[in-house]
């Protein structure tokens, strides 16, 4: 027992002196807004001449805190608790009256989101500077190339006590049903619409208007060449047909991979479909598998006996069922369950490409549930007000913070602190104690040099000041 509990055997507490603090590293995020002007861009956006805290730093300092792992705006103490460090921080109260006085105009296209959408152009081209392009995006047979790609999905927010808007939801919960868009090249909220917890997954207005708000967000030179995608919830006319007239447009590539109902009409073709119809599907290393295969039925739907089954839908939409041995507890139709298989339709307009290859790339959409898990451990889990307006505003710097983070990471990350998730870049950087010095007029952070992330943090320090 003695050799488990002498560790502490000599340790003492003493309460003196003010020149340790921790939480340094999120001087670099905090300083990365600044650099990168999304101070300034929301500072004009909310401009208030007759207050005493700038609006655009008090939204600031929030999304610094929440990328810090704020959880609630009472949490922007973790900045004003270090003036040593930090400076002057909005009281929590100000932030309450800051985000209370965000109205509709201010949080979207006109004010907030526009200011955001500004700064990300900028951001880009040092992206591009820094890697030579975008980063691409990878699927099992390889990278991308050029394509910027959305990814659309909702997600439940639980509220465990009695908001405004909050309710019950499809699953039986009780809360919030957001809708986001993210991008996958870079990992950034592009566009998020707060929605009331029974609001439904297949909205097609929802989507249509987050599909819009994240092409908008996407920084113009990059916005020639899009690929969305969708699960179940957008295989609906209005989206399908919205997405289809965007694509019309001059100079402009836009291609959607939407989940799509395994309705009668694909149930028929389905049958219809020979054996030899199906190959391999491609596995997480672009390997053919043997327990999962893949099969195009777009031309039993639009040629086979009875019509054009398709006629209602884009001349150019493609049908591809992926199937896959029945597993244990999965919710399965009739028709599945009487063929021993699971069936999974996906709906595109790309017009080249093999099955496999479309297919593989519509599976990895299932990268949006990782964003979607790291925006609620940045702030998105938890709604802290019972006012939906304030709610709305507080999304919004959830926002602000997950762009902060992805932008830490691609300007001045290195290695695996570069893909690290939030709770990483926590504990490794954003937490970090430090001891402050003065010298020669300066104010000098010194890191433990034992520390095992001090030099990536002091390269991301230097690389943050570098930016003009």
């Amino acid at each position: 027992m003695q050799a488990t509990t002498e560790w502490s055997r000599h340790l003492d507490v003493e309460v003196r002196g003010d020149d340790v603090v921790s939480h340094t590293g999120s001087v670099i995020t905090r300083m990365l807004a600044d650099k990168t002007g999304l101070t300034g861009a929301l500072s004009d956006a909310l401009y208030r001449p007759d207050v005493v805290h700038d609006r655009g730093a008090v939204m600031r300092d929030l999304a610094v805190g929440i990328a810090d792992g704020a959880t609630s705006i009472c949490d922007i103490a973790v900045l004003g608790d270090q003036k040593r460090v930090f400076g002057p921080v909005a009281s929590t109260t100000t932030a309450w009256r800051a985000l209370n006085e965000l109205d509709d105009a201010a949080l979207g296209r006109l004010a907030l989101a526009l200011a955001r959408d500004r700064v990300r152009a900028r951001v880009w081209e040092r992206i591009e500077a820094r890697h030579g392009k975008i980063p691409p995006v990878a699927t099992c047979y390889g990278d991308l190339d050029d394509v910027i790609c959305i990814r659309i999905d909702a997600t439940l927010i639980t509220s465990y006590s009695d908001k405004e808007s909050a309710a019950g939801n499809f699953k039986g919960g009780y809360g919030f049903h957001p809708l986001t868009a993210w991008c996958d090249n870079t990992g950034e909220l592009l566009a998020i619409i707060a929605r009331a917890g029974n609001a439904g997954s297949n909205t097609a207005a929802d989507h249509i208007a987050i599909i819009d708000a994240a092409i908008a967000a996407i920084p113009a030179k990059w916005r020639h060449n899009l690929l969305i995608t969708i699960d179940g919830a957008g295989s609906s006319h209005k989206v399908i047909d919205h997405i289809t007239k965007l694509n019309t447009r001059a100079g402009y590539s836009i291609a959607y991979s939407v989940g799509f109902d395994l309705d009668a009409r694909v149930r028929a073709a389905l049958a219809l479909l020979p054996e030899t119809g199906w190959e391999p599907a491609l596995d997480a290393t672009g390997t053919p598998r043997e327990d999962a295969q893949v099969a195009e039925v777009t031309g039993l739907l639009r040629e086979s006996h009875g019509g054009d089954k398709l006629s209602t839908w884009p001349a150019g939409m493609r049908i591809l069922v992926r199937r896959e041995p029945i597993e244990t507890g999965a919710q399965l139709s009739l028709f599945e369950q009487t063929n021993g298989y699971r069936y999974q339709p996906v709906a595109t307009n790309t017009a080249g490409g093999q099955a496999q290859r479309l297919e593989a790339r519509h599976r990895v959409h299932a990268r949006v549930e990782g964003f979607i898990r790291c925006a609620k451990d940045t702030g998105l889990a938890k709604w802290p007000s019972s006012s939906y307006a304030m709610n709305r505003a507080w999304v919004a710097a959830v926002a602000l913070a997950v762009d902060l983070l992805c932008w830490t990471r691609l300007l001045l990350l290195d290695g695996t602190l570069a893909v690290a998730e939030p709770q990483t870049l926590r504990y490794r950087l954003l937490h970090t104690a430090a001891r402050i010095i003065s010298h020669s007029r300066k104010q000098i952070l010194r890191i433990p040099q034992t520390w095992p992330w001090a030099t990536a943090l002091e390269t991301a320090f230097h690389r943050v000041l570098a930016i003009p």
